[in-house]
């Protein structure tokens, strides 16, 4: 390790003392994590919150193998450390990053290809909402998904922090973007966003008003984290040749479906997950992201959208916010 600042030998943490409710969440006290050569400290200031939390803490979804226990996918701050082998981070630079695992603490270790600048003016805060939904909406919609300038693409849950990623960077990129959210005030929150429409699925049929916007042709591309009966229906409201990408599955991961409109319409669907990729791919993605998107970061035209922040020891409250579902934007912990 080179370079370090004065970094204390423990930390306060959040453990889930046992799988459960938010209440498991509790504050205590560990070592501050070792730095890899290939790793960079990072003192963080604010962390994330996302459902892949919820899972975690719940016992539904542990952290890959020699990843940390400890809860939290995306962190921003100063360095603190940095490994023998890193070249590109010096102590004090402001960076934010994708972790497997350790967020919710006053220090993390990230592999240094899996930070990135803070972008602008962005606050810690903010900087800490862009990692996890920043990497999940490129590789899936821009990079898998190929959209382009002038195509349609339909958001579900658009008022998340998936989802108010996805409209806000498809809009940015020049496509059409249509949403679905679950109250009038969402709607509103999203279409100020770049929706050209916004669609209350609990008034509203998604496939009919889409069908209705796009004069029968559909969407070019779909992305959802509903699963279940929607995979039927997104099928229906794809265009020919359109690309339906599945990022999580709320509403179950088994569906009856009837293949036929797949190969009639020569659709392309495809799923991933990026927690368990390896560093290498973290990093292509995350230099996809300095080179096309990070620009529009730093001019302000992109800012992403934070709904509430809670202390880093009040992060039971912040699961049962994110729990409630009310939220639209991201929820993030202060350290």
């Amino acid at each position: 390790m080179t370079g370090a600042t004065s970094v204390p030998e423990t930390m306060t943490v959040i453990e889930a003392t046992t799988p459960g409710g938010p209440e498991v969440l509790v504050a205590k006290s560990r070592a501050v994590p070792a730095v890899g050569p290939a790793d960079v400290l990072i003192a963080v200031g604010a962390a994330g919150v996302n459902r892949p939390d919820l899972l975690q803490r719940q016992g539904k979804y542990p952290p890959p193998a020699g990843a940390s226990d400890i809860i939290g996918l995306e962190v921003a701050g100063s360095v603190a450390a940095v490994g023998d082998a890193v070249t590109r981070w010096r102590v004090g630079d402001r960076v934010c990053a994708l972790v497997a695992g350790g967020g919710y603490a006053e220090y993390c270790a990230a592999p240094a290809p899996q930070c990135l600048p803070v972008p602008g003016d962005l606050t810690d805060v903010e900087a800490a909402a862009l990692p996890e939904t920043f990497f999940t909406v490129w590789t899936n919609v821009f990079e898998r998904g190929r959209l382009q300038p002038g195509e349609r693409i339909l958001v579900h849950g658009g008022a998340s922090g998936i989802g108010t990623t996805a409209v806000m960077l498809a809009h940015a990129f020049g496509a059409t973007v249509y949403a679905t959210a679950g109250t009038a005030e969402k709607c509103v929150a999203v279409e100020r966003l770049g929706a050209a429409r916004a669609i209350n699925y609990r008034t509203e049929d998604f496939v009919e008003v889409v069908k209705d916007l796009t004069k029968g042709r559909g969407v070019e591309v779909v992305l959802d984290m509903v699963g279940g009966d929607y995979l039927a229906r997104n099928l229906d409201v794809l265009a020919v040749e359109g690309r339906l990408i599945q990022i999580a599955f709320l509403r179950g991961a088994r569906a009856e479906v009837n293949l036929a409109p797949l190969m009639q319409k020569r659709i392309w669907f495809t799923g991933s997950t990026l927690r368990p990729r390896t560093v290498e791919q973290k990093g292509a993605i995350a230099r996809g992201l300095e080179e096309h998107v990070w620009p529009k970061l730093a001019t302000g035209r992109l800012r992403p959208v934070i709904y509430k922040t809670f202390p880093l020891t009040a992060a039971a409250a912040a699961h049962a916010e994110l729990e409630r579902g009310e939220h639209i934007g991201k929820i993030v912990l202060t350290v």
